[in-house]
Formats: C-alpha cells, structure tokens, sequence
C-alpha cells in the first residue's frame, strides 16, 4: 500500500535510498528532490550513485542554485543525527577513489552492507558493474546517454502539448525502455547479473541504482531494489522502521500534498 501524507506531515522512516539524481545535468529535477528531502526523517541516507554528473559537467557547466542547494540540505542531514553514505557511480566515478574516506561526516564506499531493521543483509551497489554495455564499452556508454538526453528534451515538447491538451505527465523515455524489446532485456539481464552478485557475496538482497527503474522484486533467493531516479520517475526507496521496504513515488506524493494544501 502506497504512503499516504497529508501537506504538514513529513515522512519518517529507517533509511532512504536514493540514486541517479545527476546534479549539474538540465533534465535533474532538483526543486523536486529538495521538497522530499524537507519532508522526510531517516536515521540512514543512502546515496546510490550518479548523484553528480560529471560526465555532463566536462561538456557544459550547469549549476544552479537549486543543485547547491540539495547538496547543502544533504550535509545539513549528515550534519544532524543522519548517517549518510555515498556509493559512487559511473557519472561520479572520480569519487571512488576516496574508497573508505569520509567528507563533511559523510561517507564515501564503493560498496557496502546495510542491515535492516528486521536483520537482512542488503549490498549497496550503484550497479554499472554488471551493464555489460559499460563495461565492454564506455564510450557506446556516453552515446547512450547522449541519446538519453535527446529524449528527455523530446520528452519536454511531448508534455508542454499533453499539458495543452489536458493530459497528465507521460515519459517518452520510459515507455521506450517498456516496450523496445531489447531495452527490456537489457534490464533483465543487467537485474540478474546485480542478483547473482548479490548471491555471490552470501547477502539477502541488493539495492542499486543506475537503469532508471524503480523495482521491488525477488530473483531467485534474493530481494532485488531499485531506487529509480531524480530525472524522471523520481522515485526513492525507504526502509521502515519495521524493515519493510516501499518504492515512494515522490510525483505523486507531492501533487497529493498540494492538492490536500489548497483544499484545506
């Protein structure tokens, strides 16, 4: 069952997980993240990579204020009674060479192992690793995700005429992923290959980031999560203080709190 709150509750949970937000690239939706941030307490804040884009930064520099502003929020959390941990990704990889170090209290692992309430043993991973198209080759990687940004900006003209028209949000992006069937394969195969990971380091389940897909499912033995993104779905995933784990479409959640806002 999805979370339900009204505008003047905040959202307190064990731990957040959240990754791809990509600061310094246009399509981040930083004012987004920034209200969620404000409304939820968490004793763990996972950052699961591809929280900067540097890959986008090297090309054209983007820094508004609204991404400085996430940051300052992250460490004032980390500044105060949060634990927060960064796993880096491919975008951000240039951090993983602070494997082990620890910036403004927050800490810097290119893995690690979370403990749930309810005593699983969750790896932390952004999940590149194991996408075979990183790996065997980075630079189809960047085309890729030049080609990504070609349809986020396709995916704004698309909605400024579904606005027009009276029609609700709809990802370009996304439908493309669901329905081109080697897009669905690829995310088959890269879930497995993050499973089978998991398995082999004798852990009960695994949170990563990375495809932009939120996913709560079990493959084989393991519980797989996925945290989704801060570009499109903007989506976190949460831990509660009983260790159930729920996918919080933040989209949602926030038109229903102004929705609730202006009817009271």
């Amino acid at each position: 069952m999805q979370t339900q709150l009204s505008h003047k509750q905040k959202l307190k949970v064990r731990t957040v997980f959240i990754s791809d937000i990509h600061l310094g690239f246009r399509g981040c939706s930083a004012e987004l993240l920034l209200n969620f941030l404000h409304n939820v307490e968490c004793e763990y804040l996972y950052l699961v990579g591809d929280i900067i884009d540097v890959w986008e930064m090297k090309k054209r520099m983007y820094w508004p204020q609204e991404h400085n502003n996430v940051v300052r929020t992250l460490l004032g959390k980390a500044k105060h009674n949060t634990k927060v941990i960064f796993v880096p990704g491919n975008h951000d990889e240039i951090l993983r060479d602070y494997d082990g170090a620890v910036f403004g209290n927050v800490q810097i692992h290119n893995e690690i192992i979370h403990t749930t309430a309810d005593k699983r043993k969750l790896l932390i991973i952004h999940g590149d690793q194991f996408d075979s198209v990183v790996k065997i080759s980075p630079m189809l990687a960047k085309i890729g995700s030049r080609l990504y940004e070609f349809l986020l900006r396709a995916n704004r003209w698309v909605n400024y005429f579904r606005r027009k028209m009276g029609f609700s949000y709809w990802s370009l992006a996304a439908f493309l992923k669901h329905k081109v069937k080697n897009a669905v394969q690829y995310i088959s195969n890269f879930e497995e290959a993050v499973a089978h990971e998991a398995s082999k380091q004798e852990v009960d389940g695994v949170v990563c980031g990375h495809i932009h897909r939120a996913e709560i499912t079990r493959i084989e033995d393991i519980d797989y999560y996925n945290c989704g993104d801060w570009v499109e779905s903007c989506t976190a995933l949460v831990e509660h203080p009983d260790g159930r784990m729920e996918i919080i479409p933040w989209a949602a959640v926030f038109n229903q709190q102004t929705l609730i806002a202006k009817a009271a």
